[in-house]
């Protein structure tokens, strides 16, 4: 590693929804960045206003084919997060987990660089433990049609601790539960750009079940400040540890919400359950609380109406 004040960082993944946001606090923080994506679900507006700072680099590349640069540390992110996305191709994305997570740590391993996963609140599946603690093993379906992504971020676990293990790999491990905030992408099919998105149309909006499933939400930038809290802890401190807002919500509570704070026409549409769909999630942050000093500071009320902002805009440019 380069003796240097000024950290050379690579973030996978880094032109999607929490990489641009990490990208932009890097940034910030003085350090030099290296923004990897091959633009399947990132985009080059979402890095557009970083372009041309002295210290950030936009480079596309798949993270499925190795990767031959100098870097201090790495954040990998790269991997499509929505069931849209990861279910497009779903060979793809297990690829993009398992092959991506190996590339990547053969870079850490021959740069000797310190090195982030970004793996999920999907690992626990459809959990029979609640609120979901990092000592929970998980219940999930191996061969169903989420299980590309679930047990691709499974697998890129396996990965990380292995390399750490066989090699003393210096890693870190976050796994990350619902995120929300600007950028996101208006059809990703998550559950808070779906609603807002419906609710600015005044379409009907899409509840599974009886809506009663429950959800968390943290806004991006304080997961984002979990993420680097977690990468500048004490290298004995590996994770996972759970990143995400233990507010819970059930999916109907947030599409009422949503209706009222964009003051839509919308009504509510119920439709079947998909397959594996979790019916709790709600993290435990006693770990991030202890270790890294971190929990949430941005409320749902609070976070949501920056979102709608910035779906607002979209529409009104004629780019959702």
């Amino acid at each position: 590693m380069r003796m240097s004040l000024r950290k050379r960082v690579l973030v996978t993944g880094g032109a999607g929804f929490l990489g641009s946001h990490l990208c932009e606090r890097l940034l910030e923080k003085g350090h030099e960045v290296i923004c990897v994506d091959n633009f399947f679900t990132g985009t080059r507006e979402n890095v557009v206003h970083l372009i041309g700072r002295p210290h950030f680099e936009l480079m596309r590349h798949d993270v499925t084919f190795p990767l031959y640069i100098e870097v201090d540390e790495i954040y990998n992110l790269a991997c499509p997060a929505s069931p849209i996305h990861y279910q497009y191709d779903p060979v793809q994305t297990t690829k993009t987990s398992v092959h991506g997570a190996i590339n990547m740590l053969g870079l850490a391993k021959r740069t000797r660089a310190r090195i982030l996963q970004a793996s999920t609140s999907e690992v626990y599946g459809d959990p029979e433990v609640h609120p979901q603690v990092e000592s929970y093993w998980g219940k999930v379906n191996p061969i169903g049609p989420r299980a590309c992504y679930d047990e691709g971020k499974r697998c890129a676990e396996t990965l990380f601790f292995d390399y750490h293990r066989q090699h003393a790999l210096q890693i870190k491990v976050a796994r990350i539960f619902n995120t929300y905030g600007p950028r996101m992408h208006p059809n990703d099919g998550r559950v808070v750009s779906n609603f807002i998105m419906q609710a600015l149309r005044g379409a009907p909006i899409t509840l599974y079940g009886e809506g009663l499933q429950t959800r968390s939400f943290c806004y991006v930038d304080d997961l984002v400040e979990g993420l680097i809290r977690l990468m500048e802890s004490p290298a004995d401190f590996t994770g996972p540890v759970n990143l995400g807002n233990p507010d819970e919500f059930t999916i109907r509570a947030l599409a009422e919400q949503i209706i009222a704070l964009t003051g839509s026409v919308s009504t509510l549409s119920y439709q079947p359950l998909p397959q594996d769909d979790p019916r709790q999630r709600q993290p435990d942050i006693t770990l991030a609380r202890s270790a890294l000093g971190w929990h949430p500071g941005m409320a749902l009320a609070q976070g949501l109406p920056k979102t709608i902002a910035y779906f607002r805009a979209l529409m009104s440019e004629g780019l959702a």
